[in-house]
């Protein structure tokens, strides 16, 4: 859906020039929009012209089944960016693989189970095909000042605070819902348990408790507007892990909080010392460059700019050059991270 979903976003910042992304974008595959059911639906229209308009003036085709993808061509090396609902990851995965994929970029949290994404990380390793994950956070300038000055600062706590700029309206927070409705824990705040796994070490096994802050916590049920029914999820939630290792991390997120994420050191008492956010002063051209270029998305697109041209641009290049991909979590940090 163009303006709202991260499909439409990833084939927009990869067309960019100024992405400085090192790779070409050839095909698009959308089930929904090119159904029958789909061409009637809301947002089919906005879909209908994006799809003419880079026919026209990009040659981009436009499928409504992987498997109707062209074969690969002798010497090029095919990435496959995923970026449905989560439910339908694992057959679209399975399809980018029969098609000679070389590598996949797959958003999070990759699939509805555990067992789902192990048997897709199994599958993908068998066919000697690597996936990225879609883990923005982890390459993100905030999140590495926060656990420098954490590190530096001995009896220091960080929470990791992921907010949304959703209107607290049940209509708003209704759709997301729906859109989103493998719910917060999975959608949003998978990013930052991915933190957990990938800095803190946390795993199912080693958890040695979780505190739910239930004065800041909500919890709503609200009706979905495309299907009618009803969803139940979190507008805010907020708790702290710590493991037998000794280490402790919280995160909070909030649908209607802004359009920043935010890293907070506090001491022991919980006092807090700094904090550092997404965007910072650093990123204020190039997320005004994107509002300037394209108007009316989510805000969250644009503030996500920079970190995700980072994820694609070490992607392609690791893929084009044979080498790791610095800092991008795999396709293990994400079944770890589902697990917890």
């Amino acid at each position: 859906a163009p303006l709202k979903s991260m499909g439409w976003y990833h084939a927009t910042q990869i067309l960019h020039e100024g992405s400085d992304i090192a790779a070409r974008l050839d095909f698009i595959v959308e089930p929904w929009f090119m159904s029958e059911a789909g061409k009637s639906s809301p947002g089919s229209a906005e879909f209908a012209e994006f799809q003419k308009t880079l026919e026209a003036t990009r040659g981009i085709k436009f499928f409504s089944r992987v498997e109707d993808v062209p074969p690969v061509e002798d010497g090029v090396k095919r990435l496959a960016i995923i970026s449905a609902r989560t439910s339908d990851n694992p057959s679209l995965f399975a399809s980018c693989l029969k098609i000679g994929c070389h590598a996949i970029f797959l958003e999070k949290p990759g699939a509805p189970s555990v067992s789902e994404l192990e048997s897709m990380r199994d599958d993908a390793k068998k066919s000697g095909v690597s996936v990225f994950m879609g883990f923005n956070k982890n390459v993100s300038k905030f999140v590495t000042k926060s656990r420098s000055y954490a590190n530096t600062h001995p009896n220091t706590k960080v929470t990791f605070l992921h907010n949304n700029n959703y209107d607290e309206s049940p209509e708003s927070l209704g759709e997301c819902f729906e859109r989103n409705s493998e719910g917060m824990l999975k959608n949003m705040a998978i990013h930052e348990l991915a933190l957990s796994v990938t800095y803190y070490g946390v795993t199912v096994n080693n958890i040695s408790s979780v505190e739910a802050d239930k004065e800041y916590s909500s919890c709503k049920t609200l009706t979905g507007p495309s299907s009618g029914k009803s969803f139940t999820d979190f507008t805010k939630l907020k708790f702290t892990i710590k493991t037998k290792d000794d280490y402790e991390v919280s995160i909070a997120a909030d649908r209607c909080g802004g359009d920043d994420s935010v890293g907070i050191v506090s001491n022991a008492e919980g006092k807090e010392l700094v904090r550092f956010t997404m965007p910072d002063e650093e990123d204020a051209d190039t997320i005004k460059n994107s509002e300037e270029r394209i108007a009316g998305a989510m805000p969250y697109f644009y503030v996500q700019d920079p970190d995700y041209g980072t994820l694609k641009r070490r992607v392609a290049r690791a893929i084009a050059e044979g080498g790791v991909a610095e800092g991008v979590a795999t396709i293990d940090v994400a079944v770890e991270t589902l697990k917890v």
